[in-house]
């Protein structure tokens, strides 16, 4: 778990169309991939005949290659400020052309917003998820999150959907003058609010059973994201949490520690300035409980501020699969020391 880039333990597939073949793609597939919703696609048919070139015996949409490069383009064009009946006569146009056409002169508009964002190989929810954010379509980008969760399940969401697009849109947002921080902001609140909506209520914790796993940012640290994708991969496997969140202080996190009794803490820390190994060390040696049956948490570090550190006894899984492994396992395996 050392980092939240897009090779955190996730395998690449190449992208998938879905439902493909000589017939084409449905409207539904066609939707996820471009990041839009049904509801848009047939209303650019009716209001600029841009629509599918093949419908099946039930009267099915299905669109064919060439008719989803128009649809890429007028999306393209619509994220870089060209209003959309503008931007549909373009993209019908390009696609007529024998040749490509000459350069177009952008207008202020398009001056004024960001283009579209260099993703590489992802899957092509990536790529809609990215389209619907530079467009600030939330009630789209709250749809597509839904739907990667639902198919997925949040492990995989998160590592192959929600990651990849999180740091193309950071990548961007630091290498273009803060042009991209509103899409930054948007969508990592969707992303925390899908997470948190997969994420089962807190259970009751208390009597012999061992304590919860507890989840924290170091002092000073802000990113919270990856701490609730574990949080949420947690409960879905029935391991009792608590999540203290963002810039915990050194002596709360003793305080807590104290309190729950945690078979495990979890520190993450993004940057190596606020990744301090006194500090984790210090939680691992915080006792509660009983003189003569004192217990201490297993410590384990989170995120890329940590690498290269020696915390000797602490764990730092490389993968989120890991990490939930581990603390399932761990949970029921505190003990004296």
């Amino acid at each position: 778990m050392d980092r939240t880039d897009d090779d955190l333990g996730a395998e690449h597939h190449p992208p998938a169309d879905g439902p493909h073949g000589a017939s084409g793609l449905t409207t539904g597939a066609v939707a996820r991939r471009l990041g839009v919703s049904p509801t848009t696609l047939r209303s650019w048919d009716r209001r600029y005949g841009i629509g599918p070139a093949v419908r099946d015996e039930g009267r099915h949409r299905r669109w064919s290659p060439g008719d989803v490069a128009v649809l890429e383009t007028l999306c393209r064009l619509t994220a870089e400020g060209v209003p959309p009946a503008e931007a549909a006569r373009v993209a019908k146009e390009a696609a007529a052309a024998p040749v490509p056409p000459a350069p177009r002169q952008q207008s202020p508009a398009a001056d004024a917003g960001p283009g579209p964002l260099a993703l590489g190989d992802v899957r092509q929810e990536c790529r809609g998820l990215a389209r619907a954010a530079v467009r600030l379509d939330a009630p789209v980008v709250e749809e597509l999150l839904t739907v990667a969760v639902e198919e997925y399940g949040v492990t995989v969401a998160w590592q192959e959907v929600m990651v990849p697009t999180l740091h193309a849109v950071g990548r961007t947002w630091e290498s273009s003058g803060d042009r991209y921080v509103e899409v930054e902001h948007l969508l990592s609140w969707h992303v925390s609010t899908a997470l948190r909506r997969c994420t089962r209520p807190p259970a009751p914790y208390g009597g012999p059973t061992p304590g919860p796993v507890m989840l924290a940012c170091v002092p000073g640290e802000q990113h919270t994201l990856p701490l609730e994708a574990l949080n949420a991969g947690l409960s879905g496997l029935g391991v009792p949490t608590r999540m203290l969140g963002a810039a915990v202080p050194a002596e709360a996190l003793t305080a807590a520690v104290r309190r729950l009794g945690p078979s495990a803490v979890v520190l993450w820390a993004q940057a190596r300035s606020s990744a301090s190994l006194p500090l984790a060390r210090h939680v691992a040696d915080t006792q509660w409980g009983v003189q003569g049956a004192r217990r201490r948490p297993q410590v384990v570090l989170g995120g890329p501020g940590w690498a290269g550190q020696p915390g000797h006894g602490m764990l730092r899984p490389p993968t989120l699969q890991e990490a939930l492994r581990i603390l399932q396992r761990g949970h029921g395996a505190t003990g004296a020391r």
